[in-house]
């Protein structure tokens, strides 16, 4: 009887530590349902309009549908690649939303795994124009990033509208101007137009280098960051500004009298785009998630926020229209973004040294 009441023991006492000890995962390897809480996926990108987007409408909806959470983290750009690159041994974040320079960046440093319509089937609907790096990222959000003014300022004033990314150096602007610095992507992509307008281009950054003395001469401070021009905007200190398509649009809908406006040398047309970070630890549920981004559906609910849809044949919200819609005469251009990379570090500080320190001289 007592060896019968020995082996119950045991018995009982190996089944209570194999309870506490479950079958540990495989890397990569998703929780979900067999632990009673939903599967989830870590995006991190921009704040603002970007991150709304994410957070209120296209979270809620796959969410609903798939039973997978999104958790956003906020950050701008360079921010994230860094937070990728500090956890390149033990990745944290499944998918990262990159502006083009950095997704090239992220490719150089092999931080990300290749995304094409191999493993995004949804990719082979995608208007190639939006591709910032072959096979490196998938674009979701599209814009361009151009000039736009006020209106009602330019109508009472007697200015003519901007034709040329050469017009945004001009004193009847009387330093009411919202440009950003260099180290923010609309300032770069500003030099590189006006390098274009020059007759330079990306190779040759020198020929926009005297009309940015100029910009910077009519113009009392360049802002840092979107955060900074949009109430300048808004609250009536600028009425000239270089930002991203669906910042203007945001701007129009919310009452300010500004239009953007395509010079006849062309806007680029980019995106940011979602980049799978290399080993990321939920990588088929990012994946899934990628595609969903780039599906017809989703696509269609980020127009709504503005941006133009990367998907070929689609277009934005008949309200946006007539504010940022472009025109199949408009001129776009794809920027060199590998050489973007490559030179920007150079150009910071050409622009550190050369072209802030002309900040208000014209305006004396």
């Amino acid at each position: 009887m007592k060896k019968t009441i020995s082996i119950f023991i045991v018995v009982l006492l190996a089944l209570l530590s194999g309870c506490g000890n479950p079958t540990p995962q495989k890397p990569g390897e998703s929780g979900g349902a067999s632990d009673g809480g939903a599967k989830e996926i870590i995006v991190a990108g921009n704040g603002g309009v970007i991150e709304k987007t994410i957070r209120d409408v296209i979270a809620p909806k796959y969410k609903e549908e798939t039973g997978i959470q999104i958790n956003y983290i906020a950050g701008l750009s360079g921010e994230i690649l860094s937070k990728v690159e500090l956890q390149k041994n033990s990745p944290q974040i499944d998918i990262a939303f990159f502006v083009p320079v950095d997704v090239q960046r992220a490719k150089d440093k092999d931080l990300t795994e290749v995304i094409d319509e191999t493993v995004v089937t949804n990719m082979k609907e995608v208007d190639p124009r939006f591709i910032a790096v072959e096979q490196a990222a998938a674009p979701v959000f599209g814009l361009v990033i151009a000039p736009a003014y006020n209106i009602d300022s330019f109508e009472k004033n007697g200015i003519k509208p901007i034709e040329s990314w050469n017009d945004l150096a001009s004193p009847e602007y009387k330093g009411r101007t919202a440009f950003s610095d260099i180290t923010n992507d609309w300032g770069f992509n500003t030099l590189n137009a006006l390098a274009i307008a020059n007759g330079g281009s990306t190779d040759n950054m020198e020929a926009g280098l005297e009309k940015a003395k100029e910009l910077a001469g009519y113009s009392a401070t360049f802002y840092k960051n979107s955060t900074q021009m949009i109430p300048a905007i808004q609250q009536g200190a600028a009425d000239v500004t270089v930002m991203g398509s669906y910042a203007i649009a945001e701007l129009a809908t919310s009452g300010v009298p500004i239009k953007m406006v395509v010079p006849k040398e062309g806007v680029p047309l980019q995106a940011f785009s979602a980049a799978l970070v290399k080993n990321a630890p939920h990588q088929k549920e990012a994946l899934d998630f990628i595609n969903y981004l780039v599906s017809e559906e989703a696509q269609e609910l980020i127009s709504e926020n503005a941006f133009y849809p990367v998907v070929n044949g689609m277009t934005i919200p008949e309200k946006y229209k007539s504010v940022i819609e472009l025109k199949e005469t408009d001129k776009t251009f794809k920027p060199d973004f590998a050489k973007f990379s490559e030179i920007r570090g150079e150009w910071t500080d050409k622009w550190a040294k050369e072209i802030t320190p002309e900040l208000g001289k014209l305006l004396k």
